[in-house]
């Protein structure tokens, strides 16, 4: 049995990536853009929250990334 584990990997790759104070915060508290300030704020959240959707979406669905096991 050989299960398709593309989704889980993007996914999971993603969510590290855009985990809000991670790498970058978008908005920063003082500055647009903030590096590695791992202070977050709830507008920040909400924005890392629309870009890792929409970034799962095109890699998921649009652009249709498989990695089969087995």
């Amino acid at each position: 049995m050989s299960g398709d584990w593309g989704p889980v990997l993007v996914a999971t790759m993603l969510f590290v990536l855009c985990t809000p104070g991670l790498l970058c915060q978008l908005p920063g508290n003082k500055r647009p853009v903030e590096y590695a300030y791992f202070q977050t704020s709830p507008i920040s959240i909400f924005i890392h929250t629309i870009i890792f959707f929409g970034l799962v979406t095109i890699f998921v669905i649009a652009i249709g990334i498989h990695i089969y096991s087995g």
